[in-house]
């Protein structure tokens, strides 16, 4: 478990291109052997370091845990890092999105936000609450308040635009995660604010990254319960804040382009796996498509 391990700096627009970008040139970039790292990636000394967890966060990256802890693109990053460096599709956005979530080790408070906190409205207070719980009952050591409020702030200021919503002028420190709109603030009461989890816009979310997803969470198998879409671990009921309806639409989108086959009768509420590509396979086939 981890957490706090971004220095209270939210993923900025531009970051993500910096970190694959040297990363590819120098892996030892965040280990100063491309030179200094706050003048090499044109951002301050905790800024490195936030970049440097967030690149691994969101399993772009990866790193060694020992010897020279030099970073390398994961599969997915280098599949990025080739179609849109530059982080401008909602896929790759999406990507990075379901690489945090999913990513319970380095990336506990997301995990647990988007995974076991089941509120739809809710204070920093809800989330430190549901926090203590999942901790407890995994045996670990309960991180301090400040660390997971610390996330909390983190977290919102991920997915909610307080540019779109006049808060803050200030577009280059916002994330661009926020395109994916998963959380609005909802009012403020006796001084605590009230925010709301939102479902990502059925048409925003492309096809072939929900596919993506569903393949790598189905540890091969080629029958699953759409139950299990909607409410397993990383599912994408889960990542995206979908309810049934979205998730049903999206898999008879899929079923047309002849890629699973939803079955609904005779008590079933399955969805047949009728492709053999992969995780990475379905994302190379989104960014070809994009491209053609």
């Amino acid at each position: 478990m981890k957490f706090r391990g971004h220095e209270t700096f939210a993923i900025r627009k531009g970051w993500l291109n910096k970190g694959v970008k040297n990363i590819q040139m120098n892996p030892g970039v965040f280990l100063g052997e491309a030179g200094n790292p706050m003048d090499v990636l044109g951002i301050g000394a905790n800024m490195v370091k936030a970049l440097r967890y967030w690149m691994t966060a969101t399993q772009i990256a990866k790193e060694p845990n020992s010897g020279k802890r030099r970073q390398s693109l994961t599969d997915i990053g280098e599949a990025i890092y080739r179609n849109d460096p530059y982080f401008e599709e909602i896929g790759s956005l999406a990507l990075v999105h379901y690489g945090l979530v999913s990513n319970s080790n380095e990336a506990t408070a997301w995990h647990i936000f988007f995974n076991e906190f089941d509120y739809i409205e809710f204070s920093e207070d809800d989330f430190q609450s549901s926090v203590k719980k999942y901790v407890r009952m995994t045996g670990e050591n309960l991180p301090s308040e400040r660390s997971v409020s610390d996330d909390f702030k983190c977290i919102v200021n991920t997915y909610y635009s307080k540019q779109k919503n006049n808060e803050n002028p200030e577009d280059n420190i916002e994330s661009p995660l926020t395109e994916l709109g998963l959380i609005e603030y909802l009012y403020s009461k006796s001084n605590v604010r009230i925010y709301k989890k939102v479902m990502v816009k059925e048409n925003l979310l492309p096809d072939l990254i929900v596919l993506a997803i569903i393949l790598n969470n189905s540890n091969n198998e080629k029958e699953l319960k759409i139950s299990t879409l909607l409410k397993g671990d990383n599912s994408i009921g889960k990542v995206f804040n979908l309810d049934m309806v979205r998730i049903i639409n999206i898999l008879y989108r899929l079923e047309k382009q002849g890629y699973v086959k939803v079955v609904r009768t005779a008590g079933l509420d399955i969805v047949e796996i009728l492709t053999d590509m992969t995780y990475a396979d379905c994302v190379q086939l989104y960014y070809d498509k994009l491209n053609q």
